[in-house]
């Protein structure tokens, strides 16, 4: 972290000092969690949804905290105030030391850059930083750390000599990007696409495309804005913003006013890893075959490779760092491949309709004949789509029967919100052994347990809530035990 001290911070946020607290107290680093603090650092007490961070500040001082950001003066147990700066808003006065600290790192040449969108975000903000890192020190957010709190998380943990910022924006509402916006000041904005995830508390996808478009609306003349040529919602955002603008897409022709960077060609190798050539807007052609999974990852690259080729990355250096390249985060098309020959593709971190379709396309290209003609069974294992408000049982039901539809050859649905998936894809012609409906995740384990065999390939997908994820970590090493040599004693 850049050094502050207690005074610069009270300074920053307009807080007052707790009678403990020294101005003069270095701070060395910044979290949320007291589990996570270590000695030196600030613990922001921030309330949240079901516990409030003021309830830890023992346990943050035990742990090393030398000073706590807090929304009122705290006693220890021997009845002392704990060092604080004392705020109205602990969230609030993060985002201003994040504020500050992103202002000094571009007063020293440091290029930020925002990267939103329905889906894709955390897998694009991997794929840049492995591309960025090339120039300079660059820092990212770790996991999907993408919103009032993981923002400010990610900037705490860049140091004098950070080159690059990476910042992954996530929204629930209108005007949420602006605020993150305006907190790190990108000069290149990346914006991938506009689904229905969160249409519930957006209160429709209209309301989406306005609040991703806030990303472009705030960059200066001279950044860059990267934008989805083949999502129509996204294309026209370039009559949003000042700045220069690239555009991505498969096939992409000429845009007027806008430079272009296309991928021709593309096809999806046996293991279901998408390959194409990748056309720069200064005219040079790379050929590409990546390590993740789906052909959906295409624009993912597009877009990375746009943003490196923006802030000045070499062609060449660009696709060097793409080739093979495989997820870096958890749960984005984890692919496990166990002793018995079965295959577990875990993406289960998040869902929405959009990345629900292109996962179970995926796995219908993953179970097609070989060159040998033998298939693969396949096997989808559906949790639900959270935060779809009305359209929730519509976008569901469209799932089972698109499922059908892809012939993926075993359905299982996990859970009520998600049972609608279930009623449909048996209104589809999917009966008898062909889909399943668990009420829990347990009663999903056991049934995965019994009948996956030798060959079969079988997909996780839901959104983060769900905890399909953990399922699928258990179902990836279940056959650790069966296929593990027994003990012998001599």
């Amino acid at each position: 972290m850049i050094e502050l001290n207690t005074a610069q911070i009270a300074e920053i946020t307009g807080g007052r000092l707790s009678a403990s607290a020294d101005g003069a107290t270095r701070i060395l680093g910044v979290d949320t969690d007291s589990r996570e603090i270590q000695p030196g650092w600030l613990f922001v007490a921030k309330p949240g949804e079901f516990s409030d961070g003021h309830h830890f500040l023992d346990a943050a001082f035990a742990a090393g905290a030398v000073l706590a950001l807090t929304e009122r003066t705290t006693l220890d147990a021997d009845g002392n105030e704990h060092p604080a700066v004392i705020v109205d808003d602990a969230v609030d006065a993060m985002g201003a030391v994040a504020a500050h600290l992103v202002r000094f790192l571009k007063g020293r040449g440091a290029r930020v850059v925002g990267i939103t969108g329905s889906a894709g975000k955390t897998t694009t903000k991997d794929l840049l930083a492995s591309i960025l890192e090339t120039t300079g020190e660059t820092i990212a957010p770790v996991g999907s750390y993408n919103g009032e709190v993981g923002v400010p998380l990610t900037v705490f943990r860049a140091s004098e000599s950070t080159r690059n910022l990476v910042i992954e924006m996530g929204a629930t509402g209108v005007g949420h990007i602006t605020y993150l916006t305006d907190m790190v000041q990108p000069d290149t904005g990346v914006v991938l696409c506009v689904g229905s995830a969160h249409a519930g508390e957006f209160g429709g996808v209209d309301n989406i495309e306005r609040a991703k478009g806030e990303l472009v609306e705030a960059l200066p003349a001279d950044g860059t804005a990267i934008i989805n040529l083949d999502d129509a919602r996204v294309a026209r955002m370039r009559e949003r913003t000042s700045a220069r603008v690239i555009g991505f897409g498969i096939d992409a022709g000429p845009v007027d006013g806008v430079d272009v960077i296309s991928a021709r060609r593309v096809e999806v190798t046996r293991n279901g890893q998408p390959a194409f050539d990748v056309v720069f807007p200064d005219g040079r052609e790379f050929s590409l075959v990546s390590g993740l999974i789906g052909r959906h990852h295409v624009y993912n690259l597009l877009a990375a490779a746009a943003a490196a080729f923006a802030l000045g990355v070499d062609p060449g250096t660009i696709v060097a760092q793409l080739d093979g390249r495989g997820p870096t985060s958890r749960w984005r098309m984890e692919r496990t491949e166990r002793a018995d020959g079965v295959s577990v593709v875990n993406d289960a971190y998040n869902a929405n309709p959009e990345s629900m379709r292109a996962a179970l396309q995926t796995l219908a290209e993953l179970g097609l004949p070989d060159g040998a003609g033998q298939a693969r069974r396949t096997w989808a294992v559906l949790g639900p789509m959270l935060e779809l408000g009305d359209e929730s049982v519509l976008e569901h039901d469209l799932l089972g029967r698109q499922a059908v539809r892809l012939n993926i050859k075993k359905l299982v649905v996990v859970g009520r919100e998600a049972k609608p998936a279930y009623n449909s894809a048996v209104l589809e012609g999917s009966w008898g052994d062909e889909a399943f409906y668990a009420e829990t995740i347990d009663e999903a384990e056991a049934l995965l347990t019994e009948q996956l065999a030798s060959g079969d390939i079988v997909l996780f997908k839901s959104s983060n809530s769900a905890g399909l994820r953990h399922l699928g970590d258990r179902i990836a090493q279940a056959s650790a035990a069966a296929t593990a040599p027994e003990e012998t004693t001599e």
